[in-house]
């Protein structure tokens, strides 16, 4: 398993490309932009968090987890995990602000012969009307998304992902990898 750059020849603008190589050898290939703001490279956690999402704890015996599956990732920047989550059978939305959108594309387009569900990229401002998004997704990735933990904890449950469950390659303790789920109604409905 292998995550690394490569980067473009002679490009004055410094922009690369970061391999990730899946455990079944196929490699994903994302495009970053050597300047622009925080969503224009692949970071750490969402390395971690792709990796994660191949684990058998994760993943299972058989068909994939994620199979089948709706899911909407936040903050998308590059793309990485809903690709990630796109090749193990997801129907992923890819999500980030308008300025991201050609970066998504342009991911998109690059690892479309290893998806084996659907991928696509839509406009999401936080805090924004949503217009044109399926049904609630059966599951939402973020990776390194800034939230606050003491609002969330009013309508959610949260469990830390131990370290030993993680990657054995792609781990650190410093990047958390968190399970949330919405907190069960007190009243009947």
């Amino acid at each position: 398993m292998e995550a690394s750059l490569e980067s473009s020849v002679e490009d004055p603008l410094g922009n690369f490309v970061r391999i990730l190589e899946k455990r079944d050898g196929t490699v994903l290939r994302l495009q970053q932009y050597g300047s622009g703001g925080v969503g224009c490279v692949v970071w750490d956690a969402a390395i971690v968090l792709c990796k994660y999402l191949e684990t058998p704890g994760f993943s299972g015996d058989g068909a994939h987890m994620l199979s089948r599956q709706s899911v909407l990732e936040l903050g998308s920047g590059t793309g990485a995990v809903g690709l990630m989550a796109a090749t193990l059978g997801a129907n992923v939305v890819v999500t980030d602000l308008e300025e991201l959108q050609d970066l998504l594309k342009i991911n998109i387009n690059m690892n479309k012969h290893l998806v084996t569900g659907s991928v696509q990229a839509k406009v999401l401002k936080w805090g924004e009307e949503i217009e044109d998004f399926p049904s609630p997704p059966d599951y939402i990735l973020m990776a390194d998304c800034i939230y606050y933990e003491e609002l969330l904890q009013l309508d959610f449950d949260f469990e830390k992902i131990p370290l030993e469950k993680h990657d054995e390659e792609y781990r650190s303790e410093d990047i958390h990898i968190l399970y949330i789920r919405k907190k069960k109604s007190k009243f009947p409905s």
